[in-house]
């Protein structure tokens, strides 16, 4: 550090001597052992595409940081404007990895939201931190929640329309869940359209739909800006839900597995950096507000990273369940369970007319080996088992041992 304090320092060297000290370990001396010998990264500049949303933080902060360096690699972040262009760039080569969708990476490989190629989950990026927003003129008609949006549907027959990101992904997901919960048929009783992430707030603006799911900070930014209100967030759904995964196709990950392995582990230090303490939250906000990420004001990000939350009217509340990046390390576990149920509401829904082959095709695709050897190079804690157990908000309970009858259990369906 004695040379680095003789120049002046920039915001990112502050951010950067910061994680190191915080980690404890230099990274040169970090970088000799895994840059070296049978670990050396094959692929040492990896491009990861993010959309502009908060839970990109963590693929921003590994490399605003310098994590990535200390593990022998550059992570490059590279803006992409929807999870489409995400998915063509991922499946063409445009792309090494991406903050992505876990429904996209589980479509891709099954063929049913695009072209069909093996793809990989490397990681959980975060879990819990999305919301359903309801638009001011419905919530002044009384809509302020499912059970109340089901009565007004009921009274006032019309197309209501609501927005998602993607069709195989976690918004539709979460959003036809919720609906389905109410006795709302996301397919039959609604029109449903996708759009990219940073655009929802101006489509609500306009009037173009009556609620969208979106991350944040794009639900937080519709209360800011007095269109919308906060319908249900997506934890209250899912208490601890997988949301954004690290993705890239299997062939990247056969032919690279240093580099994943490497660039695994910049990025879980990267979430435990952000989740370490609420200056570190706030750091991560300013960063990520800049308009070469996010591109919004700070405060449309730092209240709900903290759990600081409000509905648009007059509720607050303060959530223990707002969005992880790393918590008591396990968030970032690939879990089976967590894959395979996408899979069972793309089967709910029609998305995939058959039954796949659930646990196969999780374990085709959730590279937990390399993973594990992330973790271990970052002392994470992992799980005892790739299975886990959640109650949603309808009461059933998941555990990924009987995903067939799982997905064939739900009264509302397509």
């Amino acid at each position: 550090m004695t040379d680095l304090l003789k120049t002046k320092l920039s915001r990112r060297a502050v951010l950067q001597a910061a994680a190191v000290g915080a980690a404890g370990v230099s990274p040169a001396l970090r970088a000799v052992v895994y840059a070296q010998g049978s670990d050396k990264p094959e692929k040492e500049e990896v491009k990861i595409g993010f959309i502009p949303l908060t839970d990109c933080a963590s693929v921003v902060m590994a490399s605003v940081l310098g994590l990535d360096k200390k593990y022998g690699v550059k992570i490059t972040p590279s803006k992409e404007a929807s999870w489409a262009g995400v998915r063509d760039k991922l499946v063409n080569g445009e792309l090494d990895m991406a903050h992505v969708l876990w429904g996209l990476i589980y479509g891709v490989h099954l063929g049913t939201s695009g072209p069909k190629k093996d793809m990989a989950v490397l990681m959980n990026l975060n879990q819990n931190g999305q919301a359903i927003t309801l638009s001011k003129k419905l919530a002044d008609k009384g809509a302020v929640d499912g059970a109340s949006l089901a009565k007004l549907m009921a009274a006032e027959k019309r197309e209501y329309t609501f927005a998602q990101t993607f069709p195989t992904g976690t918004h539709a997901m979460w959003l036809y869940y919720w609906l389905a919960t109410y006795g709302i048929n996301p397919i039959k009783d609604v029109k449903v359209i996708t759009v990219p992430p940073p655009q929802m707030v101006a489509n609500m603006r306009v009037g173009n739909m009556d609620g969208y799911c979106v991350g944040e900070p794009w639900g937080h930014r519709a209360i800011i800006d007095g269109i919308g209100v906060t319908g249900i967030t997506t934890q209250d759904v899912w208490k601890d839900h997988p949301e954004k995964a690290l993705g890239t196709t299997a062939e990247f990950a056969k032919k690279y597995p240093n580099t994943c392995r490497a660039v695994t582990a910049a990025i879980i230090e990267a979430g435990k950096w952000i989740d370490a303490s609420l200056a570190n939250k706030q750091k991560m906000a300013e960063t990520v507000a800049e308009k070469s990420y996010i591109n919004t004001s700070v405060d449309a990000i730092n209240q709900r990273i903290l759990g600081r939350y409000q509905n648009g009217l007059g509720k607050t509340w303060d959530d223990p369940n707002h969005m992880k990046f790393y918590n008591d390390g396990l968030v970032n576990f690939p879990y089976l369970s967590d894959g395979m149920w996408f899979l069972t509401q793309h089967k709910r829904w029609g998305l995939t007319k058959e039954h796949p082959d659930y646990l196969a095709i999780a374990r085709q695709i959730n590279r937990i080996d390399v993973y594990k050897d992330a973790a271990a190079a970052t002392k994470t804690p992992v799980p005892k088992d790739v299975l886990r157990t959640s109650k949603l908000i309808d009461g059933v309970v998941w555990d990924g041992k009987d995903p067939r009858k799982y997905a064939d259990s739900f009264k509302v369906h397509a």
